[in-house]
């Protein structure tokens, strides 16, 4: 089983449903729930997602939104070290170098699953947009 770090604009686009990326972005979250793959996200994405969520809707909705989130997908670490490595990092972005570090820190991470995928040119991991991540499944049950 392949598992991934799903960047916060894949989990935006599932829950904004912005066309035309909504449509990958719940594929990915679908392959979470049935266990196809693994996906994380960091602490960072979920603080990010209830804040722009909460200028839509009530508190406790959101929270609920975020339950059902948590309940298919699970939570990588972000501590002391990665956030000193995503400081010094040459990543333009912090939140990016966050993001990161958080799952190059995973052993079990391989791919970060963004659509901004220039903004981790220096990552060492595998770095896909959702819709080239669901061709290579694609092409890897054919």
């Amino acid at each position: 089983m392949t598992t991934i770090l799903i960047d916060t604009d894949v989990i935006l686009d599932f829950f904004f449903d912005r066309e035309p990326f909504s449509k990958n972005a719940a594929k990915i979250l679908s392959l979470c729930e049935s266990k196809e793959i693994k996906g994380y996200v960091t602490p960072v994405i979920i603080s990010n997602v209830y804040y722009l969520l909460r200028k839509r809707a009530k508190h406790e909705k959101v929270i609920n939104e975020l339950r059902n989130l948590l309940s298919i997908i699970h939570v990588s670490v972000i501590n002391k070290n990665i956030i000193f490595q995503a400081l010094n990092s040459s990543f333009k972005d912090f939140e990016d170098a966050l993001q990161n570090y958080s799952a190059e820190s995973n052993p079990e991470i391989a791919v970060i699953i963004t659509r901004n995928t220039k903004d981790y040119k220096y990552s060492s991991l595998s770095v896909l947009t959702p819709e080239n991540y669901i061709k290579t499944i694609i092409n890897l049950k054919i």
